[in-house]
C-alpha cells in the first residue's frame, strides 16, 4: 500500500516524467537506461515525454533497475492510461465510479 505522500507525488506527475525523474535522480543518461532495458534511446524519449506507452517488460525492467516496487509503477501507468482516456469524455467520473463497481462485482464473482 502506498503512502499519503507517494499518493500526492502519483497524482501530480505521469508516469513518463517519474521515469524520467528516476533516471535523473540516480545521474543516468537516456542511453544508458535504454541500453539496460533493451530499448532505442528514442523510444525511452518518447516513453518520458508521455508520447509513447511502455509495456509490461519496460516497466519490470525500470522496478528492477531503479528498485522500484513494480506495483506502484504499474498504479502510476495504467491510472495515466485510464486518466487520458477519460480525460475529455464529459461523464468521465462517473464513468469510474461505475468501473469500480464493476472490479468489485466481478472479484466477488470469481470467488
Amino acid at each position: 500500500m502506498m503512502s499519503k505522500k507517494s499518493m500526492s507525488t502519483l497524482e501530480r506527475i505521469s508516469f513518463g516524467e517519474y521515469v524520467r525523474s528516476l533516471r535523473g535522480k540516480a545521474n543516468l543518461p537516456l542511453r544508458k537506461v535504454a541500453a539496460e532495458l533493451n530499448i532505442d534511446t528514442s523510444t525511452l524519449s518518447k516513453i518520458e515525454k508521455n508520447e509513447r506507452n511502455a509495456n509490461e517488460q519496460i516497466i519490470d525492467g525500470i522496478s528492477r533497475m531503479f528498485k522500484i516496487d513494480q506495483s506502484e509503477l504499474k498504479v502510476r501507468y495504467i491510472s495515466d492510461k485510464i486518466t487520458n482516456q477519460l480525460l475529455n469524455e464529459e461523464d468521465g467520473l462517473e464513468i469510474l465510479k461505475i468501473v469500480e463497481k464493476k472490479i468489485k462485482y466481478y472479484r466477488r464473482k470469481k470467488t
